[in-house]
């Protein structure tokens, strides 16, 4: 859990570059790959997760610009990429600016339990975890190797010379 804001920053920052690697190998083409017809696109999943990070702090108070529409999915992965670097990095900064390390300890109803602040940071952070995990998928269903986030895909393994590439 956070105890600082560093903390989250630190972690923040980290997470976010780690998305940016794989916003940056979609295509424009992908973005309208589903896992299933009613499915939601990559591009709608990806846009929910860029567009939800200054929704998400402004419900727990921060003051943050909500300028770009979430209903709105763009057809450009570019788009979505900078959206995302300038959304991640715009935030970081306002939350260093608005709340301090005490405020992390400060109570809200969140998805109608009490939370501390560094609770909520932490729910951002696995909410965009989340929904990376789903992009990863149909990244491979379109055809592209997915950037290894928190271990190789398959590929790499078996450019290693692994035989048995773990699962």
């Amino acid at each position: 859990m956070y105890v600082t804001i560093a903390d989250f920053i630190r972690e923040w920052n980290w997470e976010a570059r780690l998305t940016q690697q794989l916003l940056e190998d979609l295509t424009d083409d992908s973005l309208k790959q589903k896992v299933y017809p009613e499915g939601r696109t990559l591009g709608r999943i990806v846009w929910h997760f860029t567009t939800n990070i200054p929704e998400y702090l402004a419900h727990f108070g921060l003051k943050v610009n909500q300028a770009k529409n979430s209903a709105d999915v763009p057809t450009s992965a570019k788009e979505i990429a900078e959206t995302f670097k300038y959304i991640s990095s715009y935030i970081a900064k306002a939350i260093e600016q608005q709340w301090t390390d005490e405020s992390l300890k400060e109570v809200q109803i969140a998805f109608g339990r009490e939370e501390t602040n560094a609770q909520i940071l932490m729910g951002l952070i696995k909410h965009i975890v989340h929904h990376r995990g789903q992009a990863t998928v149909l990244m491979r269903q379109a055809g592209i190797k997915p950037f290894g986030v928190y271990g190789a895909p398959k590929e790499d393994w078996i450019h290693l010379g692994a035989e048995n590439p773990p699962l």
